[in-house]
Parts: structure tokens; sequence; C-alpha cells
């Protein structure tokens, strides 16, 4: 099964702690790939206060370690999902649908594109 849109997950809905958070991220990712999803838009904020964020680190250090363990191919900060980015430029000429993303080349940093 392959869905090509990208899936988007809210993981600041509710106003989680970091670590439900966390656990919300792993069900997700789980779950896209069950439904055959290759990109995951995670909605993690970056803090109320437009500094700090900790849901947004913890995220972005998960992902990295998902990634170097190979759990998932990529990740593309937000400040990083835009069409100068090598990396973001790769995946929006394989999955062109992205071009329509509306946080595309905002330098959003309170997301992060996905790469299963």
């Amino acid at each position: 099964m392959f869905a090509s849109s990208m899936k988007t997950v809210n993981l600041k809905d509710g106003m989680p702690l970091v670590h439900q958070a966390l656990s919300r991220l792993d069900r997700e990712l789980t779950l896209a790939r069950k439904q055959g999803h290759l990109v995951i838009k995670l909605v993690h904020g970056y803090g109320s206060t437009g500094v700090g964020g900790e849901i947004r680190s913890a995220v972005q250090k998960r992902l990295c370690e998902l990634q170097a363990g190979g759990e998932i191919k990529a990740c593309i900060f937000g400040e990083n999902w835009v069409k100068s980015d090598d990396q973001s430029w790769s995946l929006i000429q394989k999955h062109s649908e992205l071009k329509q993303d509306r946080d595309l080349g905002r330098k959003n940093l309170g997301m992060t594109i996905v790469l299963l």
C-alpha cells in the first residue's frame, strides 16, 4: 500500500508533556508506516513564548537518533524546509505534491518533515 500524500501529525495538540509527545511520535511513526505513508509532517511547535520549545528539542533529538539507527531515512527541520536545501529539493522532486505544502519556504521552526 502506498499513500502518496504527506501525513500531518500535530504532536503539540492538547499541550502534552515532553514524554507524552515522544510516545505519540513513536505511535504515529508506526501507524504511518502501516498506512503506507513515506513522508510525515510533524507539528511540534517551538515554545509558547517563541523561544525554547522542549518538545521541539526532544522530538528533533529523537528523530536524529532514529535516523542514525536506520529507523527513518531522513528528517528535515522546518528551518531547512526550503527549495534551496539539497535534501528538501531532492524530496520535492520525488514527491511533487510537496510543492503545495504551506510551510515550504517559511522556515517554520515549529515543524519537521520526516522521510520513512
